[in-house]
């Protein structure tokens, strides 16, 4: 794939497909876009926010009358981040997350243009992502784990079956739901029982964050869902596609969307009763939290999600240690006056 295929939607292109003179800042940001697309493998969602965090960037230079990095001074990407928390004419302002966000994508770019040797001084270096408040990531129970389960495999039929694998997939492996959907057949370790029977092994393979792979354990539960599936529903949803890899086909024999994703799993929220806002993530973050609460040490949990640091990891024993709070205020005869 060629670099100018992946970063689609060039800088110097207009909404409605027009072209416009490219400055020098949008030729640099295209440059780093194929940079980061080739050389470093990044997955296309997170293509998409650098881009769209950097295309930002260049509008509010190009504002202030700049259109080459080297006239970047660090006082403008200081206004630039000031410009992001209270919002402009053609942008509205961003919560500190987003911001923060925001400026390490800026950040990055200042790094490169330097090892590039297209600037001498990294201009940004000084200027510091605002200070994000540390949110503790939602779980819900295990009861409440168990009722949207059931409820995704309420009905009869090949998607019914397909749904309650999904989900089973997502809570037994902590999955983001681009790992899940991503999956093939293959990526299930399928292995030879016997010469004339075939099973899902205890080991399903995941792609994460600039294509990582890692080894995480499938449950029982999950493996049976799975089986279930492989067997009575994703051959009949293949009949209506040409031949798909894909573990998870939609409707039409092709692989099930990110989109569709969510739809599966909201609409089992909904016949569970959950008042609870669940998403893929919530399921991801219950896995960990319940791992944790069951006694796992955090470096394996940091393993089985993928994390490059222990230290994004540990925000889930916050929600342990929260846990063992009320546990003990509710129980100790000496916790409370």
């Amino acid at each position: 794939m060629s670099p100018s295929s992946t970063t689609k939607g060039r800088v110097g292109s207009t909404r409605d497909g027009g072209r416009r003179a490219v400055s020098p800042l949008s030729r640099e940001l295209d440059r780093y876009l194929d940079h980061l697309t080739v050389e470093r493998g990044l997955a296309t969602n997170t293509l998409a926010a650098y881009r769209r965090d950097l295309v930002r960037y260049v509008d509010f230079l190009d504002q202030q009358g700049i259109d080459d990095v080297r006239d970047v001074a660090e006082g403008d990407v200081a206004a630039f981040l000031r410009s992001l928390r209270d919002g402009t004419a053609q942008h509205p302002s961003l919560s500190a997350t987003s911001a923060a966000r925001t400026v390490v994508a800026v950040r990055g770019w200042h790094r490169f243009l330097v090892s590039e040797g297209v600037c001498q001084h990294d201009v940004a270096r000084e200027v510091h992502p605002p200070a994000v408040p540390k949110r503790l990531p939602k779980a819900i129970t295990v009861d409440q784990v168990e009722r949207l389960l059931q409820a995704a495999g309420v009905e009869d039929g090949p998607r019914a079956l397909r749904d309650r694998a999904l989900l089973e997939i997502l809570y037994g492996t902590g999955a983001r739901i681009s790992e899940a959907v991503g999956l093939d057949v293959d990526d299930l370790m399928v292995g030879e029982t016997s010469q004339s029977s075939r099973h899902v092994s205890d080991v399903v393979r995941l792609r994460g964050k600039g294509g990582k792979e890692r080894l995480v354990p499938l449950g029982s539960f999950a493996r049976a869902a799975v089986d279930a599936y492989l067997v009575r529903g994703r051959p009949a949803l293949a009949e209506a596609g040409r031949g798909n890899a894909a573990l998870f086909l939609n409707a039409r024999g092709g692989r099930l969307s990110r989109q569709s994703a969510w739809t599966v799993l909201r609409t089992a929220a909904e016949r569970a009763h959950l008042d609870a806002h669940v998403s893929p993530h919530t399921l991801r973050h219950s896995f960990a939290t319940h791992l944790l609460d069951g006694g796992a040490d955090v470096r394996v949990v940091q393993e089985l999600l993928g994390h490059a640091s222990v230290a994004t990891t540990q925000i889930y024993t916050l929600v342990t240690v929260d846990t063992l709070r009320e546990v003990y205020a509710a129980a100790h005869p000496r916790a409370r006056a």
